[in-house]
């Protein structure tokens, strides 16, 4: 087994940021083009390959105080540990009294949402969801089996390689959690003693049952073709705050009682504070599919109070014939977790449904012409100007964090990503067998 490469030496007084990817409560992510990169990768000639993207938190800011700081560090343990075709590598770490950042693998196709913006009515076809969730699903799987909860699966954390492929990106609201047994699980399954009742009682839900439907797949699909609208409206999902939930753990398997997640992607035991556990992720998954599929998550209300009144009592609804697309939905949407998909044997489950039937998860990696490859000339034109620029394209980070102290600038939460506008889309691209 190969070693892992050396990290990066850091240093913010010898990097300039070619431009400022995102801003948000953790800190600022810049595109950095690092001097002393040398790539092997021969298969791409042109000098974008020493690019990467470099999250900095100011741990002197008053947004650092607020928790900033040991989520930051949190991430950077998670990264450290990971190695997995569809998740990131840590590049380099960087930290002075003031500063901590890390670098990361840059991702030049943008996030799934932006991605799914300049789509034909804004919707993926079942065929590209399909490549996609399989993706998504190796990661989670891999996460889980380390003993991790991603607890942040949406859209605009899953990014698009270079190579077309996926990567889940922010791992600060992810956890640790012991796995269940099997004894345990089978415990979990039978019928509940007085005190579970009581507490049933005292914590009544009312979930929906699943029913299953057609199981057999529409041919009808929607249309593959890519627009260059450039009038994208990202989805403002407000991350929901960790909040401490003094409960006991659940004795099969280590639960978490924080309240964490973005709005629209909780899940009915989230919102419930009853203990969650790696089945938050499969609901996730669920919304993630509801939203590809028609644009749109399915338990958006007016405000928070009404999405979490959806999340607990409404159904998602399915336009026109059934399919082995929407029952995948329905089962990931299960309101119970015990009987959620992917509760019980987890991503081996949810590969085994009907949707996923042909996939060669063995070579998802070895698929040369995913559904879209970012053009190899992306950041051409997106040299910042303005205030935060040194006169030369570029900006110092240093002085950026300074200006923007003096300024009063600090963003208060996650703003949105911008849409890098130099995509090359590639129309009617077919899919290799995967």
């Amino acid at each position: 087994m190969d070693s892992a490469p050396p990290l990066l030496e850091l240093d913010l007084d010898n990097l300039k940021a070619l431009k400022i990817l995102g801003k948000g409560a953790m800190g600022t992510v810049f595109l950095v083009r690092h001097p002393t990169i040398t790539t092997t990768n021969t298969t791409n000639s042109n000098n974008n390959n020493n690019l990467f993207a470099l999250k900095v938190v100011d741990k002197t800011s008053m947004h650092a105080k607020l928790d900033a700081e040991r989520r930051a560090r949190w991430e950077i343990q998670v990264l450290s540990a990971l190695s997995h075709p569809f998740l990131p590598s840590i590049l380099g770490i960087y930290e002075s009294p003031q500063f901590l950042a890390w670098a990361l693998p840059y991702c030049p196709g943008g996030d799934l949402n932006v991605l799914r913006y300049h789509q034909n009515d804004r919707v993926f076809s079942p065929t590209v969801i399909r490549f996609y969730l399989a993706e998504i699903i190796c990661a989670l799987d891999h996460l889980h089996s380390m003993g991790i909860a991603y607890r942040d699966l949406k859209p605009e954390n899953v990014l698009i390689q270079r190579s077309g492929h996926v990567t889940l990106t922010d791992f600060d609201l992810s956890r640790k959690l012991k796995h269940k047994t099997v004894n345990n699980i089978v415990s979990a399954m039978s019928l509940p003693d007085k005190k579970a009742q009581e507490a049933s009682r005292k914590h009544r839900r009312n979930f929906s049952r699943w029913i299953q439907l057609l199981p057999k797949e529409s041919s009808q699909y929607y249309q593959n073709g890519l627009s260059l609208s450039l009038s994208l409206k990202k989805t403002m999902s407000a991350r929901v705050s960790p909040v401490s939930r003094r409960k006991q753990s659940f004795s099969n398997g280590e639960r978490s009682n924080s309240f964490v997640g973005t709005e629209e992607y909780v899940s009915p035991e989230v919102v419930h504070g009853d203990g969650h556990e790696f089945a938050v992720d499969w609901w996730a998954l669920g919304i993630l599919t509801y939203e590809m599929l028609y644009g749109r998550t399915p338990f958006k209300g007016k405000n928070r109070k009404e999405t979490f009144r959806n999340v607990l009592t409404k159904s998602p609804e399915f336009v026109g014939k059934r399919t082995e697309l929407t029952n995948l939905i329905e089962r990931l949407l299960e309101k119970d977790p015990m009987k959620r998909l992917g509760y019980s044997r987890g991503a081996i489950e949810v590969k085994q449904h009907g949707f996923f039937r042909g996939v060669n998860w063995e070579m998802l990696t070895k698929v040369v012409r995913p559904p879209f490859i970012p053009g190899r000339d992306d950041i051409n034109g997106e040299l910042p100007s303005g205030k935060f620029s040194d006169g030369n394209g570029s900006v110092n980070i240093k002085d950026y964090f300074q200006r923007l102290k003096s300024s009063s600038l600090m963003p208060h939460a996650p703003l949105p990503l911008p849409s890098p506008p130099c995509y090359r889309f590639r129309k009617n691209v077919s899919l290799t067998a995967f």
